[in-house]
Formats: C-alpha cells, structure tokens, sequence
C-alpha cells in the first residue's frame, strides 16, 4: 500500500552566510581528506558548516549504526541554524532507518536535503510522509570534495534560485535518445532503481500515480536491471507514471556492445510493454557520474521529446522559496 501527500512542502533557499549541516545516514568514507576538501569547498563558497555529532562514525552494529544516524538526522532538524543538509555518500543502510524517522519532525521543520544513491531511500521516505522537497544530487565525499563546472552549476542553482529549475538543460557528453516522443507533466520521482524497486510495497515509497519517473544505476548487468524493472512493471507502477526519464546506467566490468545492447533492448521493451503511452527519454545527466545534474524530487514538472532528441525539462512552479 502506497502512501501518498497531496500538499507539497518546498524548503527555503541558501544564502549567503546560512549553516549547512553534514550526516552520513548510509556509508562511512575511507577518505577523510574528502571530507575536508568539501567542507572547505562550501565554506569557500560563503557558508558556515556544522558536521553532525557521528558524521562518518564506523559502527559494524547495524542497530548502534542506526541510533546514531537517527540522532543526527533528527538533530540536523531540530536546529533551527541549519538551513540544508548534504549526506556525505551513498552505499548501503538509509533504508533500515525509514521506520525509525521522526516524520512530523521533519514536515515541522522543512528544509532542503541533498544526496542520491542509497540516500534515494530518505529521499523518497520523506516525500511520501511529508511532501517535502528534497534534492538527489551531489554529495560531499562523491562530488563536492573537487565538482565539476556542470555539477556546480546545478548544485547552486536549484539550491539558491527560485529560478533556476524553470529550464534545465542536459550536460553536453551526455546524448538524448527518444525512446517514445511525447510530453508530459508530473511530480519528479525515482532515483537509484536498485534502492526504489526494494521499497516497493512499504509505505516509504510515495504513490507513482502522476509522475515523472526518473531513474539510475552503476554497475548492474542487463539482466538485473531487466529484474528490477519488471518488478516495477508487475507491480503496476511504470503504467501510473506520465513519463520516465532514464539516466547514466553505467557498467564498467561489462561494458561491451552486446551488454550495451541488452541493456537498450530492455529500456525499450519496458517502455513498450508496461508504460501508458507517455514520452521516454534516454541520456538524462543524472546518475554516478561527474557532471551530475541536481534534481528536486516531489517538484511538479514538464517534459517534452521528440524523435529527433530535442529534449526539454522545466518546473511548473519554483521548487525553492526565497
């Protein structure tokens, strides 16, 4: 059973000067110099950074691990001086905390929230309990630590300017391909389809009913990607979308032309077979990639592609208040 939040929460812009907070609710790092460099990245571009009492804490108990995570989690809210929150990176163990999560905290005092990958479960928790904005984007110890000019530009943009996200333009290395040609307008749902189709059938995953479905992966063979997606298809939920945007689907140990194809012909075949007549698009900067480009999730948008590639992606409505 899906839940599912009618009103949208949208969190206050950065500015000049505002505290960012710092947790890791999935992996630690091993490279703190990392840390460092992102820390002293954020304080370079003008704000203040507070890191979390256990931010990149190793713990090998899962439930020491998550009392942990929770209390910085839940901390990061309650203090009325930050005004954004970046995980440091993805991993593994953001979904084990969904049960735990203050939900009315967090809707009481909404305020923006960074990071993809395993952070795709907070993300997506937190949209389905409160309807509260959050941002799948860079993180501090995968991107932040040395970003690219692309990555920057997003990164700043959706985060600081009402603006910015009324037309975001695609990274030039990474080609559109039209699978069907179409428009449509939707809430911006999705993230790593690994931790999404894992959600399926909790409460934790808002309803798909109206959306724009985006998505991503790294390192998964055709045929789990095939797996995942056909869970996502049996379970009705590619039908309830208005559209799908597929992102960087890179696999570096088997990155031949027949993987490559397989892993085409399967994007197309669930675009075909399970998706309601609206446009699919290939190529979306979005992913574990470099030029990464931020996404607000829970924003309502529009988007449009034709069999020649042309491909735009524009928000209705600002998804950030001054």
């Amino acid at each position: 059973m899906f839940s599912c939040v009618m009103k949208i929460l949208t969190p206050k812009a950065l500015r000049k000067g505002d505290t960012i907070g710092l947790i890791s609710p999935s992996s630690h790092c091993a490279y703190p110099d990392k840390i460092n460099q992102a820390v002293g990245y954020l304080e370079n571009n003008g704000y203040r950074v507070k890191p979390s009492r256990h931010l990149n804490c190793i713990d090998t108990d899962p439930a020491i691990a998550d009392q942990q995570k929770l209390h910085d989690l839940h901390e990061m809210f309650l203090d009325p001086s930050i005004k954004a929150i970046i995980c440091l990176r993805g991993g593994a163990g953001a979904s084990r905390l969904l049960k735990q999560i203050n939900y009315d905290l967090i809707a009481a005092n909404p305020k923006i929230v960074v990071g993809y990958s395993d952070i795709t479960a907070l993300s997506l928790a937190i949209s389905a309990k409160t309807g509260l904005i959050t941002f799948s984007g860079p993180m501090l110890a995968t991107e932040l630590y040395r970003p690219t000019a692309y990555t920057e530009e997003h990164f700043w943009g959706m985060l600081t300017s009402p603006a910015y996200a009324l037309s975001l333009i695609n990274h030039p290395d990474h080609p559109i391909s039209c699978i069907r040609a179409g428009k449509a307008e939707g809430r911006l749902l999705g993230g790593n389809l690994s931790v999404l189709s894992s959600m399926i059938g909790t409460p934790y995953l808002p309803s798909l009913k109206d959306s724009l479905l985006f998505l991503e992966d790294i390192n998964e063979p055709a045929y789990r990607i095939d797996r995942m997606l056909s869970h996502l298809g049996n379970a009705g939920l590619l039908a309830q979308s208005n559209g799908i945007l597929l992102g960087q689907f890179g696999n570096e140990a088997e990155n031949t032309v027949a993987e490559n194809l397989r892993q085409q012909n399967t994007f197309n075949y669930y675009s075909q077979e399970a998706h309601c007549n609206g446009p699919v698009m290939r190529g979306l900067s979005y992913g574990h990639i470099k030029n990464l480009m931020t996404i607000p999730i829970g924003a309502r948008f529009t988007m449009e592609i034709s069999m020649t590639g042309n491909f735009a992606l524009k928000a209705l409505s600002p998804v950030i208040e001054v």
